[in-house]
C-alpha cells in the first residue's frame, strides 16, 4: 500500500451480507471524512502532496504489519479464531482489513465489480444492473431503469451481464434474472433507481409511496424544485419538471401508456426512461429516487 493516498475509495465497502453498524460513528460517516481531508490536498504543490502520500503510504505499511502479526499470534487461541470473523463482520473493521490486503474480496465484492464493467454502457441507456444475491455457483441479478422490460434485456443479459460475470468470477457458474422487487407488500417495497448512485446522503422525502397510485404521475416540490414522480407496480422515477426543449414545466401535460406530452410544444417523453421519443438526442433530466418502506425518497441532481 505504500505511496497510496488515503481515500474513501480505497476501503472496500462491506458486503450485503455484512451487518450495518451498531454503534459508534458509521463507515459512510468516517468516509466522507476521509474525503474532505483528501480535498484539502488536492490544490498542494506536488512535493508535498507526494510527501503527504508517503507518510500515509508508511503508515498504511505499518499498520498491514501489526494487523497480520496480531491475527497470527491470536488464531492458535481456543475460539479465538471464531471471534475474529465474527470481528471482521463489523463494517468498519472489514473495510480497513480489505484495504490493507488481510481479508479478501467476497464473491459479492467480486461479482458487483464484474457488474461495474458494464454498468456504464447500461447508464447510456438509462438503465442498470442490481446484484440480488450471491450463493454459489448462483447469483441472482435484476435490470432497474429502462433496461428493465426493455424489448433488448434478453441480448443485454446473455452478452453483457452474464458473459462479465463468467469472464471475471469463474466461481459463479449460473447466473439468473430475477423480476420484481418484492419488500412486503404493495405499500411496502424497497427500490432505488439508477440514477441514485447508490449514495447515502442528500435524500428528501418526496411522498407516501400509498399517496401515488400505480400508473399515476405527480408534481412534487422537494427543496423548491418541481419534480415529476411516477410510479411502476414497484418501480418509481423522478424527473425534473421541465421539458428538455426549452425548460418549460411540463405539468399538464397529457399522459398516456407512460408518456407524457409537453403542454407548450408537443415533445413527447417516456416517464419510465426520460427519452425523448420527439427528440431522441435529448431526454429529461432524472433524479435519485428510492422507497424505502413505505416512503418516496429524492435526491436531486444539481
Amino acid at each position: 500500500m505504500n505511496g497510496t493516498a488515503l481515500r474513501s475509495d480505497s476501503f472496500p465497502k462491506a458486503p450485503a451480507s455484512v451487518p450495518p453498524d451498531a454503534d459508534g460513528a458509521n463507515l459512510e460517516t468516517l468516509l466522507s471524512d476521509i474525503d474532505a481531508l483528501a480535498a484539502l490536498a488536492a490544490d498542494w504543490p506536488e512535493a508535498q502532496r507526494l510527501g503527504a502520500e508517503a507518510r500515509v503510504g508508511a503508515v498504511d505499511a505499518l499498520n498491514a504489519e501489526a494487523f497480520r502479526r496480531l491475527i497470527r499470534a491470536l488464531k492458535p487461541v481456543p475460539g479465538m479464531a471464531d471471534a475474529l470473523r465474527e470481528a471482521a463482520a463489523d463494517p468498519v473493521v472489514y473495510a480497513v482489513l480489505r484495504r490493507h490486503g488481510i481479508l479478501r474480496p467476497s464473491l459479492f465484492e467480486q461479482v458487483e465489480a464484474a457488474l461495474d464493467t458494464i454498468r456504464p454502457m447500461l447508464a447510456s441507456h438509462g438503465g442498470d444492473v442490481e446484484l440480488v444475491a450471491v450463493e454459489p455457483p448462483v447469483a441472482e441479478v435484476r435490470f432497474l431503469g429502462a433496461c428493465d422490460g426493455c424489448p433488448a434485456s434478453a441480448l443485454t443479459f446473455y452478452s453483457g451481464v452474464k458473459k462479465a460475470i463468467q469472464d471475471h468470477v469463474p466461481a459463479i457458474e449460473d447466473i439468473r434474472q430475477v423480476k420484481g422487487l418484492g419488500g412486503g407488500g404493495s405499500e411496502s417495497v424497497h427500490f432505488m433507481s439508477p440514477f441514485a448512485s447508490y449514495a447515502g446522503e442528500n435524500w428528501a422525502f418526496g411522498a407516501k409511496l400509498a399517496s401515488v397510485r400505480d400508473g399515476e404521475t405527480r408534481t412534487l416540490d422537494v427543496d423548491g424544485r418541481s419534480v415529476l414522480v411516477s410510479r411502476f407496480g414497484d418501480r418509481v422515477t423522478c424527473f425534473e419538471n421541465a421539458c428538455a426543449h426549452m425548460g418549460l414545466g411540463m405539468d399538464g401535460g397529457m399522459i398516456a401508456d407512460g408518456l407524457i406530452t409537453c403542454p407548450h410544444h408537443g415533445f413527447q417523453y417516456s416517464l419510465e426512461s426520460g427519452e425523448c421519443l420527439t427528440a431522441p438526442e435529448v431526454q429529461l433530466q432524472p433524479h435519485g429516487v428510492r422507497v424505502v418502506g413505505d416512503r418516496i425518497e429524492i435526491r436531486l441532481t444539481r
